[in-house]
């Protein structure tokens, strides 16, 4: 039979209760002769428990003690989740990623996997062994533990499939699947049988929350099939039926040729505007104001550059809204004088939406229908960017949920 990954969130493993419905439903799939791999998050909540812990003890906590008191709540996970299969009969073994081990760099807080040593896991799996492998964390080449971020639990999971040339990622949540758009803005929202990875990235880097980005990557890099299903259905659920339910995220030549020429409507809360007015309209200006944000590790997303008006122009780009204030500082402190900026703006209460989709290779005037569709509701862009397969634009928060229904009720 094939070796499969199970990944199981934060809600799936958030009482002693739902552990056990997860014992339940991995032993199903190991009692069909499938080898199983398991990489489960922190309890509900547990992270950030921690993390506020942190914070009472200090306003600023140093990244490596960060890790390794956030690293905890993982730990904890497959403990549980080991025990609850022992009380069934199944032989499990859990693992801390620093025992695998899932080797990354030394960026505490934010660390990428390099590389993952299978060779033990395998032993295990042939024994006939349930393996239990922490997700969010590894090591690095100092033996320092480390972790992904948030959401890194999905990141683990699918490495950890890359590496055991697994025949499929599951990743199991709180939702059964990826959706046209959030079900909670739109009612009418419907739930996609397959997605492109192309798509999906597109979808994660837009605000869709069902996958953490990096993991969709990682999927997308390594051809890994993924797909997204509940944890809160029956756990005795006959397999062949959850063997093809959710969302399955794969190769474009897999989907229909003939495809919706829009998959989905993503967007995200999470953006804030800054514009560095009166810059002088030289070779090298753009990398004088973002290699500083670089170097401070915050994101770009959105960029625009106004044509020059004598020898200035204004220079626009989003930030995550979390990281608004630190990218604020970062500019008035280091840039705006040595570039000579007349002043710089920011504007906190900005959203992104996005229409997304590979049929728009193939399909012209989405950008027109799109753009009359919001002027049809009276809803100002004021930012524009696109890909191949994507069109975002950036709106007054306000208009957020309006844009979102219009348009989907438009593609």
């Amino acid at each position: 039979m094939a070796l499969i990954v199970h990944k199981y969130g934060g809600t799936s493993m958030g009482s002693p209760e739902r552990i056990k419905n997860v014992a339940t439903r991995v032993a199903k799939w190991h009692d069909a002769g499938h080898q199983i791999v398991v990489v489960p998050s922190a309890m509900s909540g547990e992270t950030n428990r921690l993390l506020s812990l942190a914070k009472e003890i200090t306003a600023q906590p140093d990244p490596r003690e960060l890790d390794m008191l956030a690293a905890t709540g993982e730990q904890a996970s497959v403990a549980l989740l080991a025990m609850a299969l022992h009380a069934i009969g199944k032989e499990a073994v859990s693992y801390a990623g620093w025992q695998v081990a899932i080797e990354t760099d030394s960026a505490h807080t934010k660390a990428r996997i390099r590389s993952i040593d299978d060779a033990k896991v395998r032993q295990d799996l042939d024994a006939g062994k349930v393996v239990i492998i922490t997700g969010f964390q590894g090591v690095d080449d100092l033996g320092n533990i480390t972790t992904l971020g948030r959401g890194g639990s999905d990141t683990s999971a699918v490495a950890v499939a890359a590496a055991l040339k697994a025949a499929e990622c599951m990743i199991y949540t709180d939702v059964d699947g990826v959706y046209t758009t959030d079900p909670r803005v739109v009612s009418d929202a419907r739930r996609l049988k397959t997605v492109t990875f192309e798509e999906m990235l597109e979808m994660a880097s837009l605000g869709s929350k069902v996958l953490q980005i990096r993991s969709v990557e990682f999927a997308g890099n390594y051809k890994m099939p993924t797909r997204v299903l509940s944890s809160l259905t029956d756990p005795l659920m006959p397999l062949e039926e959850e063997a093809i339910s959710g969302t399955l995220i794969s190769f474009e030549e897999d989907t229909k040729m003939e495809q919706a020429t829009i998959t989905g409507i993503a967007f995200n809360r999470d953006e804030t505007k800054i514009t560095v007015l009166g810059v002088p309209d030289r070779p090298g200006i753009a990398y004088q104001i973002l290699g500083a944000v670089a170097d401070a590790n915050i994101e770009v997303d959105m960029i625009i550059q106004n044509q020059s008006v004598d020898g200035k122009t204004d220079f626009t780009f989003t930030v995550p809204r979390g990281e608004y204030t630190k990218a604020m500082d970062v500019l008035n402190e280091k840039v705006k004088a040595h570039i000579g900026a007349a002043s710089i703006t920011g504007d906190a209460k900005v959203s992104k939406v996005s229409v997304v989709g590979v049929g728009m290779r193939s399909h012209v005037g989405i950008a027109s229908q799109m753009f009359r569709t919001l002027a049809e509701e009276g809803i100002n862009i004021q930012m524009i960017s696109t890909s191949e397969i994507k069109i975002s634009v950036l709106i007054d928060e306000k208009y957020m949920e309006l844009a979102v229904r219009a348009l989907h009720k438009a593609f």
